[in-house]
């Protein structure tokens, strides 16, 4: 095995004490990307109309079992209806079909979205604190 330096070149002793930074960047990733689905949901609670016609549908954020892919999907869960007659999406019984986003349901996926965005960026400071430390030896 060809050696640089005393160290065998394969597995790369670098690369190893990097793996906990990139983990726990692509958990920060993740959870952006789940924030930002949120964000979306909040913003559109009150949307009628889409450009797809009707109203706005909720979007979930589904993570792979691996964590390394994320994927957004619409929930199909039907909108509760309003009575308003005056509403320009009003139908012909005066009820206007809202979106299926739930304002509770959201705050608190995006509380915990964030935790875990936190917990993630608190696991790279301090495997980048532990890195700094054995670079010093």
């Amino acid at each position: 095995m060809p050696r640089i330096g005393g160290f065998p070149m394969w597995p790369r002793p670098l690369r190893s004490l990097m793996r906990p930074l990139a983990t726990s960047a692509a958990g920060m990733s993740t959870q952006q990307q789940f924030m930002e689905a949120i964000s979306a949901n909040i913003a559109n609670a009150e949307t009628t109309r889409t450009a797809d016609g009707g109203p706005y549908r909720r979007r979930i954020a589904l993570s792979e079992a691996n964590g390394s892919q994320v994927r957004i999907v619409d929930d199909a869960t039907p909108g509760r209806l309003e009575y308003d007659p005056g509403h320009p999406d009003a139908d012909a019984s005066g009820y206007v079909r809202m979106p299926n986003v739930d304002i509770a349901t959201e705050t608190v996926d995006l509380m915990v979205a964030r935790r875990m965005h936190e917990a993630n960026a608190s696991v790279f400071q301090a495997a980048k604190g532990m890195l700094r430390k054995a670079l010093e030896i």
